[in-house]
């Protein structure tokens, strides 16, 4: 069997596609399947596309795209299946997709509300070459549709009948906990990037609060911003990075995850919690979408979303480090029982197995 997979981004850039079907390459490879990946951006593309300005060199980027998908079609029919990642081109057409499905099966995954505008502001200005509304479309024509949580499930199903919910996982193998003695300051901890800083600040008001409550006893580390600053939290933003993501993480003694209770938020499928949880780090998250069937309030981490709730459950954490212990565990069994690539490879490996003898 062999599969094309779609994206836009270059393997360990995007957590959509690291997290989604990246980390199940080798095992589909293990079993039979021959995985080619098809992506657009190259290394030097990144100093540009999400950056102001540049617009002659994006022009040329999306030029280029667009003529690397239009030869691949000449050979799709060789895949048994095309693996979408959210959008085959960064632009409002679904002229690939329609060609994807006359010659092969289609799988369209996607793990965040995509069919609502959420364009970055530096390329704002390129609002009108978007297209949110393709994604029903694209569901409309797949064979598959692999939806990230119920709520993005939900929608799919208008269009389609056929669609599973396939979690956001994790690496166990690659992500384990880091069980620390006791330590005299408490770090709470965001990850996360540019795009998504603004779901940081929804909590501000808590953390002003917890800081002058304990002063030095606790501290703050935010990563994935690295322009983002807080003088009165003592906040200076790291950058993300592939070779240290899982070090910078398990510093972190209580992590947090605060969304806005919106429906892009909805589609959020706990990523950065379940990081946290996967390290046995005790785990807050706002009670937003998939969050509420992640987090059994007060057993496996907990769920904020007043002010008050905030300060006193992280209280709860900072004065107990045998409560940290105990939350941190049960998050991490969490993980490993139901959100980890080991408890989901094989249901990786049914759907791609079954799906070219369908209907046959």
């Amino acid at each position: 069997m062999k599969v094309l997979f779609v994206c836009l981004h270059m393997p360990n850039q995007a957590p959509a596609q690291r997290f989604r079907f990246e980390q199940y390459l080798d095992y589909l490879a293990a079993n039979g399947i021959e995985c080619t990946y098809s992506n657009l951006l190259r290394a030097d593309d990144y100093q540009y596309f999400y950056k102001k300005g540049y617009y002659l060199k994006k022009f040329s980027i999306v030029t280029r795209s667009f003529f690397k998908r239009l030869a691949e079609l000449r050979k799709i029919k060789k895949y048994d299946i095309v693996f979408i990642q959210r959008e085959s081109i960064m632009l409002g057409t679904w002229y690939f997709e329609r060609q994807y499905a006359k010659r092969s099966k289609v799988i369209f995954d996607y793990d965040d509300a995509v069919w609502l505008e959420q364009i970055s502001g530096p390329n704002k200005i390129f609002r009108f070459l978007k297209n949110p509304g393709k994604t029903k479309d694209i569901i409309r024509i797949a064979d598959l549709v692999f939806a990230g949580n119920q709520y993005l499930a939900d929608y799919a199903k208008k269009f389609n009948d056929h669609v599973v919910i396939v979690p956001t996982t994790i690496n166990t193998d690659e992500y384990k906990p880091a069980y620390k003695i006791d330590k005299e300051t408490i770090c709470i901890g965001w990850s996360g990037s540019f795009s998504t800083i603004v779901h940081f600040t929804t909590c501000i008001e808590a953390l002003r609060i917890i800081k002058q409550k304990y002063g030095s006893k606790i501290y703050f580390k935010v990563i994935g911003d690295e322009k983002y600053t807080n003088e009165e939290l003592g906040i200076k933003g790291l950058p993300w990075k592939k070779e240290t993501e899982v070090a910078d993480l398990q510093e972190i003694d209580i992590g947090i995850m605060p969304l806005p209770d919106d429906e892009w938020a909805k589609g959020k499928c706990g990523l950065k919690g379940l990081q946290y949880m996967a390290l046995a780090i005790p785990t807050m998250m706002s009670p937003v979408g998939v969050n509420t069937e992640i987090i059994r309030d007060g057993e496996n981490g907990f769920l904020s979303s007043t002010i008050e709730e905030w300060v006193n459950k992280l209280s709860l954490l900072i004065e107990s480090p045998q409560l940290r212990k105990s939350i941190g565990g049960k998050g991490h069994d969490t993980v490993l029982a139901f959100y980890s690539v080991n408890a989901n490879k094989d249901f990786y490996l049914k759907y791609f197995k079954e799906l070219p003898s369908r209907g046959e």
